[in-house]
């Protein structure tokens, strides 16, 4: 019997198999950022176990609260920065290096086809779009990755969704992936790697992909992958030149890592998105979605553009494609988080924040504050924001606040009209 992706990644990671269920694997990259990591950090050093198991393994930032916005978040930083002084981590990114996690280490080339990958994040998932078993830890597990490198999980089940048919105009990935969960719900995944595969797929942007694994965590799926192909090994290219003569032995290369013919799944569904519409949230759990168009009408207090899911270069190119030329509407505050140092530069050298700006928009450094409700861009209670985030659980901005997700497109067209409206009118 073939395996999949999964099978394969973690077979060639086995370090040891305590139970019939559990494996634990050998970890290629351990990310750390500074909301999770200090209390590993601290337990570690209470412990006497104030190590690292690889200096040049080990990734972190500061993401969360950048600059720091009370005593609390600066002890966190400086915790994570004496950390990184200490065991000599040389991929520390602190303030004006620093961007949103799971967007500048995949910029930075960390992540690789057939890697294992960990990180006290939910949406360390994101990963996977590299052909990498990318997963979000607690606390115990994270502390034994930065200790010795390993992690024990359960031997994986995976669920294919194909994906089929040609996107219209004004709908992307992150209606895709709404309209997914929408379909299995928060649970369908439990427990199980969403491996994604299909024509469309193959068509997609690294971006995209990334978007598409990043909310498998929205249904329930301990991972989302993708079979590494061109696309990707064009991304990694700048980092694995040396490793390769040419791209097409690193396209051939990455083919290890796709799952083989006869592999078989818990489960499997194609999807056509021929004829989805822009998708939306509404209420309170990430599979409650509707047609953009049901939606229509819906008043915004806020819109908010960024986040691990959509603050890449070509989202804010897609939200600036609405913006241009026109300025938000009254009474709507709009802000805009590019998810990197890179990103903010060429968004700048490109002349979308000036479209940003024109249009009203207020431009942050990059953060991941808003998108938990922990900095720069909190709701009070009673108003309501279209986000480009993941997540819009109650309170999620804001205890109180109500939070519609959305693509790019979708959120820059609200802001433009002040309600909930159908970005393809713009388009």
């Amino acid at each position: 019997m073939g395996k999949t992706i999964a099978q394969k990644i973690f077979a060639s990671h086995l370090r040891d198999t305590p139970t019939s269920e559990n494996m634990v694997l050998d970890l290629d990259v351990v990310l750390c950022h500074e909301i999770t990591t200090p209390i590993a950090i601290l337990d570690l050093m209470e412990k006497g176990m104030d190590r690292v198991f690889d200096p040049g393994k080990i990734k972190a930032v500061i993401d969360h609260v950048t600059p720091a916005k009370d005593s609390k978040t600066a002890m966190q930083g400086k915790i994570m920065r004496d950390w990184a002084k200490r065991h000599a981590i040389v991929d520390f990114f602190d303030i004006g290096k620093n961007g949103v996690c799971h967007a500048l280490f995949p910029e930075k080339g960390y992540i690789r086809p057939g890697y294992t990958v960990i990180m006290g994040d939910s949406h360390t998932c994101t990963h996977g779009a590299f052909g990498a078993f990318a997963a979000g830890v607690g606390t115990t597990d994270l502390e034994v990755g930065i200790y010795k490198g390993v992690c024990s999980f359960r031997s994986p089940e995976t669920m294919k969704i194909s994906l089929t048919g040609k996107l219209g105009t004004g709908v992307t990935a992150k209606d895709v992936i709404l309209a997914i969960i929408k379909k299995i719900t928060v649970n369908g995944a439990t427990d199980r790697i969403i491996e994604f595969g299909g024509p469309l797929l193959e068509s997609l942007s690294m971006a995209a992909r990334m978007t598409l694994c990043n909310m498998a965590i929205e249904a329930g799926g301990t991972s989302g992958i993708c079979p590494p192909d061109r696309v990707t090994a064009e991304f990694l290219w700048p980092f694995i030149k040396d490793e390769y003569k040419n791209l097409d032995e690193a396209v051939n290369d990455f083919k290890k890592w796709h799952s083989d013919s006869d592999a078989e799944y818990v489960e499997s569904l194609e999807i056509d998105v021929t004829a989805l519409p822009p998708q939306v949230t509404v209420n309170f759990k990430p599979d409650q979605v509707r047609d953009i168009t049901e939606m229509e009408g819906t008043p915004v207090d806020q819109v908010y553009i960024g986040s691990c899911t959509n603050g890449r270069i070509e989202d804010l190119r897609d939200a600036a494609r609405i913006l241009k030329n026109r300025t938000i509407a009254a009474g709507v505050r709009g802000i805009v988080t590019p998810a990197t140092p890179l990103v903010y530069q060429m968004a700048l050298q490109e002349g979308i924040l000036a479209i940003f700006m024109d249009a009203g928009f207020c431009v942050l450094n990059p953060t991941c504050g808003a998108c938990l409700g922990m900095s720069s861009g909190v709701l009070a209670e009673g108003e309501v924001c279209i986000s480009t985030t993941n997540r819009n659980f109650n309170g999620r901005m804001g205890k109180g606040g109500m939070v519609h997700l959305a693509s790019p497109y979708s959120a820059a067209a609200a802001a433009v009209t002040g309600v909930i409206t159908d970005p393809r009118k713009f388009l």
